[in-house]
């Protein structure tokens, strides 16, 4: 396991990833609420803000914008992802290899995980080539461990989500992407059952304020290091605002009130 103190993804030891791989993952719909968000450039400038720590994306976007970006940015390469037009089994196709993220130039690499598909087995396997790759060049590796497939009937159950962040320490991620089980305490359960591979809460669709600013809250009490997050941050009008009330509870562990004052 890569030592994540001196990790390039991390600030002080917690992390802010700010994912914009939904374009290929969701495509236009999640552009509808901000449009201006169809536009790259328009997220990448909201991830010069000092509070996000690394920015997701695919290969596309990573070669087209990053070396506009990267005094500023760091990039971790979404290495897999399937449109939502694929009606299949959950799978993710491999997009790029990480010889060529780190040639581009990125600080780390992602990979998506769908536990319980009858495709996990591919994707295992898959990530095994890119996570020895990854320690190969010395880049973090971030596992978003989904359960999904048609054996899942509660892909949130929260012993689910706790196999999930086991999966990623078993196979060797250094951080774990999960979807948050509903209470501090079932996401202390993932964190303690993922040992010494780190755990951020995965964002998902666009909540409240105050509802998104408490999950992150309760993630972050329970021993999470931080938050992947796209739409609950970009879907925003006030953006930058919202990252400032998320830099008040990951880095300086504020209250929600606190934090909801600064937005």
């Amino acid at each position: 396991m890569r030592p994540f103190q001196d990790s390039p993804i991390a600030r002080d030891g917690k992390v802010l990833i700010l994912a914009y791989d939904h374009g290929l993952e969701h495509g236009p719909v999640d552009f509808d609420p901000v449009p201006e968000t169809m536009d790259p450039e328009v997220v990448w400038d909201i991830a010069t803000h000092d509070a996000v720590s690394a920015m997701a994306v695919q290969k596309g976007i990573a070669e087209a914008y990053y070396p506009s970006y990267e005094d500023d940015v760091n990039l971790l390469a979404k290495l897999n992802g399937t449109s939502n037009l694929w009606m299949g089994e959950p799978d993710s196709a491999v997009n790029w290899s990480v010889d060529y993220a780190a040639e581009v130039g990125a600080d780390a690499v992602g990979f998506t995980l769908y536990g319980g598909s009858n495709n996990e087995i591919e994707m295992a396997e898959e990530f095994r080539d890119a996570q020895e790759a990854a320690r190969d060049h010395d880049l973090p590796v971030v596992l978003w461990s989904y359960p999904r497939g048609q054996g899942l009937k509660n892909d949130r159950k929260p012993s689910t989500i706790a196999y999930a962040a086991r999966q990623a320490l078993e196979l060797g991620a250094d951080v774990a992407k999960v979807k948050y089980p509903g209470s501090t305490e079932d996401m202390e359960f993932a964190v303690d059952m993922a040992g010494r591979t780190r755990v951020v809460m995965s964002g998902g669709s666009k909540t409240s304020d105050r509802e998104f600013l408490t999950q992150v809250k309760g993630a972050v009490d329970a021993g999470a290091v931080g938050l992947a997050v796209g739409r609950n941050v970009w879907q925003r009008e006030n953006a930058a605002a919202f990252l400032d009330g998320l830099e008040a509870v990951i880095y300086e562990e504020a209250s929600v009130e606190e934090a909801l004052d600064r937005i």
